[in-house]
């Protein structure tokens, strides 16, 4: 099962790098929110599974760790927060150069085309 997590965050991982080094913004947007997907996950892994254990230290010997949670809810935040501003970003550049690239210039046609 570690195998099985690991490969998939690494996936993940590899798929969000992959879409920020596309010219387009919208790529390059999905990108940033599918590795902020990728280090949710990454975090909450990082927490292990604790069955049977209190969220309060207790009576019982152990308790939960409740800090990876709570940071996993905090990127969450964060993240749709900062997904927002990025599209607002892309929208406003799209407007102003008239193109979508993301340094604002559409590439030389060339012979392939």
């Amino acid at each position: 099962m570690e195998f099985l997590v690991a490969s998939g965050i690494g996936w993940t991982t590899a798929c969000g790098i992959y879409l920020l080094l596309r010219g387009r913004t919208f790529p390059v947007v999905l990108g940033l929110t599918i590795l902020g997907y990728a280090t949710n996950a990454f975090i909450f892994a990082m927490g292990r599974l604790w069955i049977g254990m209190p969220p309060i230290i207790g009576a019982a010997g152990g308790a939960a760790d409740p800090l990876p949670q709570a940071l996993v809810l905090t990127a969450i935040v964060i993240g749709f927060a900062t997904t927002g501003i990025v599209i607002e970003m892309a929208v406003r550049s799209q407007h102003e150069c008239g193109s979508d690239q993301v340094d604002g210039a559409e590439p030389a046609a060339g012979p392939h085309r």
